[in-house]
């Protein structure tokens, strides 16, 4: 009988995971606080940490984190067929796969995210510099694109939130002044 896996498990398989390959919440927030901070110039790492957190209780983010540090984990064990062994391993430029799957869960938090991700990918900030596998020991071929990820859907989703608040401050304002307009004409 096909069990099936509750999303409790799911959730804590892939904090364990990311942990077991040394990357923290704390590691992610670092540069989503990079990347929005020039922009919001009250932002807290508590902030930064509350968004990548909950980034990571989709299930989507969860499945992909799941798949893509296993892949790299057979890989350093040498468990994948060739060519794609050597295709992993080796983080090839042309294999393009580690970014297919980790896009899929940015394009859920808009062309921010996006955007985003593309750049870290390229400029390869904090944490993700290290688990470069062209740069460091280990295969991180799959993880260091989906830390790029969480971290451009949280940078995304506090840029957006932070629209949000300062709409509903200017509403706010507008209204305190149409009040006090209403006060001083009686």
């Amino acid at each position: 009988m096909i069990r099936r896996v509750h999303s409790k498990e799911v959730r804590a398989a892939a904090r364990r995971k990311l942990q077991e390959r040394g990357v923290s919440v704390k590691d992610i927030a670092e540069i989503v606080y990079e990347m929005q901070s020039p922009y919001n110039e009250n932002l807290t790492m508590d902030q930064c940490i509350e968004s990548v957190e909950a980034v990571l209780e989709k299930r989507e983010v969860q499945h992909a984190v799941l798949v893509g540090i296993e892949l790299d984990v057979l890989a350093e064990q040498q468990k994948l067929s060739e060519p794609l062994q050597s295709i992993v391993e080796s983080d090839e430029g042309l294999f393009g796969c580690d970014e297919t799957l980790a896009l899929g869960s940015v394009f859920g938090y808009g062309s921010i995210a996006v955007t985003t991700f593309g750049h870290l990918d390229k400029n390869k900030n904090g944490i993700i510099k290290k688990l470069d596998t062209k740069n460091g020991s280990g295969v991180h071929t799959f993880l260091d694109d989906l830390v790029a990820s969480i971290a451009a859907s949280a940078s995304s989703r506090i840029a957006h939130r932070q629209r949000d608040e300062e709409e509903r401050l200017e509403e706010q304002r507008i209204l305190q002044l149409n009040e006090q307009k209403e006060q001083d004409a009686v």
